[in-house]
């Protein structure tokens, strides 16, 4: 068993999470991965169950490379302004090599995602969560931060005294290095955007670095067409239905 806390006053839970994890069931994702909100002692956490990886994922995850649980409590540590506070991550091995893994985080009781402003026409007060999430994005950034699934389901918002506070999670996939203008904007296209709700975030997020506002709105929404044309194209190859 590999494990490491931010506080070591939740060994215990950690070390008895598999229990916990199967006794609780409120699951708030199930696919490849398992996400369910736990409360022990009064606290609320979000535990995710890592899908049991293949033999040959094993032994990499084992010997070469650290789980997708320690890297999203590495991460989490690295950038714990932006994220929901990490608690730890704990790993059990079966015949020596890693069966399962998990990552713990307190629960960020959040009102919203990105989601649904950018489904809904009306949303309320949606100028100024776009501007505020411009914000948050232009502060990701200027940290060298590049989160590689940067989707909607990704990306929490809560509304505390009339302004938003944002959070992202499933940060196991990022890169951290000084970003260019086009990484960037580049980072906006998985957001399945409208082309006018993108165009006002560029907007906004090129009026605080002080760009060309019309030559980043090209550019992402370039960006944004290419994502959603490659998104598309898998999904016709699986007989899936085309979203625009």
């Amino acid at each position: 068993m590999k494990s490491n806390f931010v506080n070591k006053k939740y060994k215990v839970f950690l070390e008895n999470i598999k229990e916990h994890f199967l006794n609780t069931e409120k699951s708030i994702h199930k696919a490849r991965n398992e996400i369910k909100i736990i409360s022990f002692e009064n606290q609320s956490f979000v535990v995710k169950s890592f899908k049991i990886p293949n033999l040959l994922n094993k032994i990499v995850y084992t010997f070469f490379k650290d789980s997708k649980a320690q890297k999203s409590y590495d991460n989490s540590v690295k950038i714990s302004e932006f994220v929901p506070k990490p608690i730890g991550f704990i790993e059990f091995k079966k015949f020596g090599c890693i069966n399962q893994s998990y990552f713990i985080s307190e629960h960020f009781n959040y009102d919203l995602t990105i989601r649904e402003p950018l489904l809904e026409k009306d949303f309320l007060d949606k100028e100024n969560i776009f501007k505020a999430f411009a914000l948050f994005t232009y502060k990701l950034h200027e940290a060298g931060i590049f989160h590689l699934d940067y989707s909607p389901g990704n990306i929490l918002i809560k509304k505390e005294n009339g302004t938003y506070i944002f959070k992202i999670v499933d940060i196991n996939r990022m890169q951290f290095t000084d970003l260019t203008l086009e990484n960037r904007l580049k980072n906006f296209s998985k957001l399945w955007a409208k082309d006018e709700d993108l165009s006002f975030i560029i907007a906004a997020y090129a009026k605080i670095i002080e760009e060309d506002t019309g030559k980043c709105i090209s550019t992402a929404l370039n960006f944004s067409q290419k994502h959603k044309d490659r998104k598309n194209r898998k999904k016709r190859f699986k007989g899936q239905e085309v979203v625009d």
